[in-house]
């Protein structure tokens, strides 16, 4: 029955990926304090994805509001990480007293958020005296991710494994 009509007031049909339906889900609630379902959010997402194919002004109808709170928690996070907000780190520091946390003070003063620390002496790649820690954090996006990586190789940290952007 809405083929017809659609098709009659309708010039084109575009698709988004997962990718862009996480980003933009998580646009909507940052910048605009929206919470809209992730098929709702597709217009936005083809905004951000394509913003040269949109005349300007432009309008994005948003719909529905009826999701899920893991299901939220899921788009949310995976919105982040499509958008390199999240980074991990392994980095090998001295096994001495502060170690760690002159490595986490230096991480946080770089204006990254630490989500996770994993801290491990036993390993047969670790050399004697040193120790691995795996870090995961929040970051402000891809530019910030090589900031980071870069300040800590600055400061004579052995960063021996980065996974998201570099």
């Amino acid at each position: 029955v809405t083929f017809p009509q659609v098709a009659s007031l309708v010039d084109e049909i575009m698709t988004v990926d997962d990718d862009a339906l996480s980003r933009a889900l998580l646009h909507c609630l940052e910048r605009a304090k929206l919470l809209v379902e992730p098929a709702g959010a597709a217009a936005v997402a083809a905004l951000l994805q394509h913003p040269r194919r949109f005349a300007t002004p432009a309008v994005a109808v948003l719909s529905g509001g009826n999701v899920d709170p893991l299901v939220l928690l899921h788009v949310i996070q995976h919105g982040m990480a499509s958008a390199a907000r999240y980074l991990s780190l392994r980095v090998r520091v001295g096994d001495r007293p502060g170690a760690l946390a002159e490595l986490l003070a230096h991480v946080g003063s770089l204006g990254a958020n630490v989500l996770d620390v994993e801290h491990s002496r036993i390993s047969g790649t670790l050399p004697l005296g040193e120790v691995e820690v795996a870090l995961a954090l929040e970051t402000r996006g891809p530019d910030h991710c090589t900031e980071l990586v870069e300040a800590l190789r600055g400061t004579g940290h052995d960063v021996v494994e980065v996974a998201g952007p570099r």
